[in-house]
């Protein structure tokens, strides 16, 4: 048959469904043998998914899976640096590479490569001419660099996300239409396929640059009209050089195939080949599903291989993740009956997967609505218990609606199982149902988290919440809770949704969670990480999970009284400010402030925005204060008195419990990507400690009648470990001898005894020892010591003359994300870099996360040691840990029990980095204590 007008051809990237299978599956080895096939797993499964949901009158008439052939081809001859940058494949991928081309063919399905040419060119050279024999092209890949091909006849489709990706969303991605992709490409460059571009053009400044001259050749030949003198130097000095890479991002549609488009027609697999194939790489599982679909009877196991060893699961079962999710087969638990023949499994797998649904995001104040259970891939309930009827009377309440469990009955049967320690507990986000359970007294142990397990392995890649795991690792997107919910006025809370959709809801995220278990628990161990979650993750959810139900006592008066006086006084600085504008206007508002600075007064330095509208930011605000105009000056004192009253002496009042009469913030451990816990609902972590209005907010966190708070705070602890990670003799004998730090800078930078300092020298020395830490630039540090900016960069430069391992330490861990993408603390957390090799403005900010991330992420990994050493420590003792902020922690204790506590407690934390790491600098704590937070901090 004729390929033409009403065929479909997919082409499908080979290359991306390898690289996606290895890295999203366990390192599997075939048991006979030993012979790596994760990678061929997770293909096959892939491929039997992609046969399975194209069946039907919507399916492609022809397919093909395009490989490419090897590293080498003709654009090494162009650009012989073109990809050098590349690594080599992994040692355990390489034998799996023929294995996926034999895989293809086992499903009966096109396998095409040729040598010299990448698997782009051959996918443009298909899409080229089945477009113009009058078909149409799905192109299944996200690859950016096929983005070229799309138009009339051919769309994309991101097969992990289920996306497509027609002419606008290739807009949206680059900035031009489809065939403007190539001068865009050509003017940024790619560092990771080492095609060079123009030097500082990024991929908006390139689409800009097209958009305004046209094409290419348009722009490279009037590129002296470019205003800008770097863009314009840029473009005129590497001219030759851009079009040298515009001929490298160009995908070739005269690449020569050796098969028709007739040769790519749709077949059905052949049972034998296919069970054959998937039988020998031992996929029992899939060989299972495989048979079931084809309607034949799957083939024994092969005697010579031992499937199981000593407890390690089958092959098949750890790809069970790509099975695909059926709602149908979730089960609804309505009594004990049912209830008891799902723990029976439980116990006799030893876990379970769970997820709790409740009225509200707040834990202390929630209500439990229904439990949902998973045991297996796609084995998974959920038990309703508080599902309400609709509408409901003036106060909201309304019946519970027929055929539920009874909440008490329910979580009896369950609690000696959530309890039973033999028993796995597995949970995404885990703190929150266990903070639920607690309130209804089950203490769940021992957990597993995969939001954490993917904060160990990712953090700094994506997010760690489920649905987005769900979707770039299962390739599912999960029912979305808006469609339950909805959203805005109209939107109700959980125990309003129909039982029937929370059972679908419910059981696919407890389904989700397994799968996800499944697919990190080995991977731990693959990206060595598997100490950072066993010692620093996973132990620290119950820790926090009491801090956070402890809360702390918040006076509720003083804050009233504290609102009052921010109101007042800003009141007065409104009146003053509006003398120095010269008549009323609205302070709140960027856009009346940008008009009054820069077009009334005609201050310097204005800048406007996309929107038109003049930039007011803090920086811009800043740098005219330093300048001497006084208007600003006011303006930043009257933001930063707003936001205490609206952020905490307002919002903080909202966030005392009715019942505890104590506020209840709520810690995120995969909130940052250095380690560094999150405090949210409130935010008890930024409340400003420089300014004295700041100070006096602690003032109304108090200690009830017979307690005090007690604060212990580690000493300039990130100075302390870049001294010993940098290993810089001076600095480290002075932590050593308990000298101060600040001073010691001071005297070795400018040469001035220590006696009699002046205190704006040590300021100066304090500002460029913790500046450093972040990567300061002489702008930066300029700013916050309002100095000239060739005076803030001579005190940088000194700084790294007297002591030069600082300026190493930078180098070698710039150089280390670079190769690896990654960077360390001394305990192990990764800290992925994925922008390190950025261009543009955003590589600078790459630089200095990169270089501070190590030292940052040493000290959160310090404090998480000593919080998750601290309930033993304590225990017997009458106080109770209530906050952590930072390299502080507080304490509530007894008065009489105070200086003990602080004794324990210095001790843990001054020793809670041995015996992991040895540190050649001595950790030191600083405590204080008082009727009220401000007092002992």
């Amino acid at each position: 048959m004729t390929f033409g007008k009403g065929h479909h051809l997919h082409l499908i990237d080979g290359s991306a469904f390898i690289f996606r299978a290895y890295h999203a599956l366990p390192p599997l080895t075939r048991k006979s043998d030993g012979l790596p096939v994760g990678a061929v797993a997770g293909f096959c499964n892939m491929l039997f998914r992609y046969v399975e949901n194209n069946k039907g009158p919507d399916a492609p008439t022809h397919v093909a899976v395009i490989f490419d052939h090897s590293s080498k081809t003709f654009r090494n001859e162009i650009y012989p640096l073109y990809k050098a940058q590349r690594p080599e494949p992994p040692e355990d991928l390489r034998p799996q590479f023929p294995l996926t081309r034999e895989a293809t063919r086992a499903f009966n399905i096109a396998c095409i490569e040729t040598e010299g040419f990448e698997a782009d060119d051959i996918i443009a050279a298909l899409s080229c001419k089945a477009r113009d024999a009058g078909g149409s092209v799905t192109i299944l890949s996200s690859d950016k660099d096929l983005m070229q091909l799309v138009g009339d006849g051919v769309e994309m489709l991101d097969p992990m996300k289920n996306k497509r990706i027609g002419r606008d969303e290739v807009f949206e991605k680059f900035g031009v239409y489809p065939e403007r992709v190539v001068d865009v490409q050509a003017l940024a460059g790619d560092s990771i396929d080492n095609v060079p571009g123009a030097p500082g053009i990024g991929i908006k400044t390139a689409a800009l640059l097209i958009q305004e001259y046209g094409d290419l050749e348009s722009l490279l030949a009037r590129a002296g009209e470019i205003k800008q003198p770097k863009r314009r130097a840029a473009i005129e000095e590497n001219a030759e050089q851009i079009r040298i890479s515009k001929r490298l991002v160009a995908l070739d549609c005269n690449t020569p195939l050796t098969f028709s488009l007739e040769d790519l027609e749709v077949r059905l697999p052949v049972a034998d080949d296919l069970l054959g194939f998937l039988n020998r790489m031992e996929f029992r599982t899939l060989t299972t599903r495989v048979a079931a679909s084809l309607k034949v009877e799957p083939p024994p196991a092969p005697t010579a291989a031992v499937l199981r060893n000593e407890g390690v699961p089958e092959i098949v079962e750890q790809v069970e993740a790509a099975l695909p999710f059926d709602s149908a087969s979730y089960a609804c638990i309505r009594d004990a009956e049912a209830l008891a023949a799902w723990i029976a499994r439980i116990r006799d797998l030893g876990h379970v997967a769970i997820d709790t649904e409740t009225t509200s995001l707040d834990e202390m104040r929630a209500e439990l609505v229904g439990i949902s259970l998973c045991v297996e891939a796609g084995a998974a309930c959920y038990i309703p218990l508080g599902h309400r009827a609709g509408g409901g009377d003036l106060f909201g309440a309304s019946e519970l609606v027929a055929d539920q469990m009874p909440l008490g009955l329910a979580l009896s049967m369950l609690k000696p199982v959530l309890e039973d320690e033999s028993i796995l507990k597995i949970g995404q986000n885990m703190k929150y149902d266990a903070k639920i359970l607690a309130r209804h007294g089950i203490r769940v142990a021992p957990i597993d988290d995969t939001m954490l397990m993917s904060y160990a392995m990712h953090a700094g890649r994506h997010g760690h919440g489920m649905d987005e795991l769900c979707d770039t690792y299962l390739g599912h997107k999960p029912i979305a809770i808006k469609t339950l919910l909805g959203s805005g006025k109209s939107q109700i809370t959980f125990d309003r949704v129909p039982v029937e959709q929370a059972v679908c809801y419910a059981a696919e995220d407890a389904d989700v969670t397994f799968r996800l278990w499944k697919l990190f628990k080995p991977q731990l161990h693959r990206a060595r990480v598997t100490t950072v979650y066993e010692t620093l993750e996973r132990p620290l959810v119950p820790v926090l999970a009491e801090m956070e139900m402890a809360g702390v006592q918040v006076d509720r008066d003083t804050l009233s009284r504290m609102s009052n006086a921010f109101a007042q006084k800003m009141a007065g600085l409104e009146a003053e400010i509006h003398a120095l504008a010269g008549g009323p206007f609205n302070v709140g508002s960027p856009k009346q402030l940008g008009e009054i600075l820069f077009e009334k007064m005609g201050l310097p330095g204005g800048q406007k925005g996309k929107n038109g509208a003049w930039g007011t930011g803090a920086d811009v605000l800043e740098d005219l204060a330093a300048e001497g105009h006084d208007l600003p000056a006011r303006v930043l004192d009257w933001r930063q008195l707003s936001k205490l009253k609206s952020t905490y002496t307002d919002a903080l009042q909202e966030h005392i419990h009715p019942e505890t009469g104590r506020v209840h913030t709520s810690y995120s451990i995969a909130g940052a990507n250095t380690g560094r816990l999150a405090s949210t609902d409130p935010n008890l972590q930024n409340i400003p400690v420089r300014s004295e209005e700041g100070r006096r907010i602690r003032e109304a966190f108090v200690a009830p009648p017979g307690k005090l708070l007690v604060s212990l705070d580690y000493s300039q602890i990130e100075l302390r470990i870049l001294a010993h990670i940098a290993d810089i003799p001076a600095l480290k004998q002075a932590f050593r001898e308990g000298h101060d730090i600040h001073a010691m800078t001071a005297s070795e930078m400018f040469n001035v005894p220590l006696e009699g300092m002046d205190p704006m020298i040590r300021r100066q020395a304090k500002a460029i020892n913790f500046g450093v830490i972040y990567g300061i630039s002489g702008f930066g540090l300029a700013r916050n010591l309002r100095i000239p900016r060739a005076d803030a960069q001579g005190f940088i430069d000194r700084y790294f003359e007297r002591f030069p391992g600082i300026r190493g330490y930078m180098d070698e861990t710039i150089a280390f994300a670079k190769a690896n993408g990654h960077v360390e603390t001394l305990f192990g957390r990764r800290i992925n870099t994925p922008e390190i090799n950025a261009k543009g403005p955003g590589a600078g900010f790459a630089r200095r996360a990169a270089i501070n991330a190590p030292i940052q992420g040493t000290a959160a990994d310090v404090i998480r040691r000593a919080m998750i050493r601290m309930p033993k420590a304590i225990r017997g003792m009458p106080a109770t840990m209530l906050l952590q902020v930072h390299d502080e922690l507080l304490f509530e204790v007894e008065e009489e029990a105070a200086d003990a506590l602080i004794e324990r407690v210095r001790e843990v934390m001054e020793g809670a980095a041995d015996p992991a790491v040895k540190l050649t600098v001595p950790l030191t704590v600083e405590a204080g204590r008082g009727l009220n937070w401000a007092a002992a901090h």
